[in-house]
């Protein structure tokens, strides 16, 4: 069991790391159409009428996609306070509860991302001429996401395997 979460683990660790550059690039590239939008704007008195609309398509990809990674190495928000005193045992039903909320709200963004996906796509973006329902494939994506790291926290800690929790060493290095 252990090596099959071991190779599991391998496949999802590059997942998280397109995942993240991913969400990297997007930020950047945000950063720099919004400094052109200003320059435009100011400078030379045109503004690009689809820097906006692809900033705030890019934001979305970012966020979900960095807060998925973020789950996947236990920096997601928790209410942690009990967990200091508590034995270890327990701090681990913990965690694996707060693993399975998880799921569940992240289960909803893609049960109800996708209602938004399908009920938009017919509609078209004013500035960029593609399905309004792209917008909302970001909550999709990284819903999916957060439920499959998620579910493979729980299934590592089954399988006696540790999990990064709030910045502690990386859960790979013994690997």
């Amino acid at each position: 069991m252990q090596q099959t979460m071991k190779s599991i683990a391998r496949v999802l660790g590059v997942v998280a790391n397109i995942a993240l550059w991913g969400a990297a690039i997007g930020l950047t590239l945000m950063t720099i159409f919004i400094a052109w939008q200003v320059f435009g704007r100011y400078v030379l008195n045109s503004t690009p009428i689809w820097t906006e609309q692809t900033s705030v398509l890019l934001m979305g990809w970012f966020i979900f996609l960095g807060a998925a990674v973020g789950i996947r190495q236990g920096y997601h928000l928790s209410f942690d306070i009990l967990i200091h005193v508590v034995p270890r045992k327990v701090k681990l039903t913990f965690f694996t509860i707060s693993d399975f909320f998880v799921i569940a709200f992240s289960a909803g963004m893609v049960i109800y991302g996708s209602q938004l996906v399908a009920g938009t796509w017919s509609a078209t973006t004013p500035a960029l001429g593609i399905p309004g329902g792209i917008d909302y494939l970001s909550l999709v994506c990284g819903g999916a996401l957060m439920s499959i790291f998620s579910l493979e926290r729980i299934a590592r800690r089954f399988a006696g395997l540790p999990t990064a929790r709030f910045g502690e060493t990386d859960l790979f290095d013994e690997e």
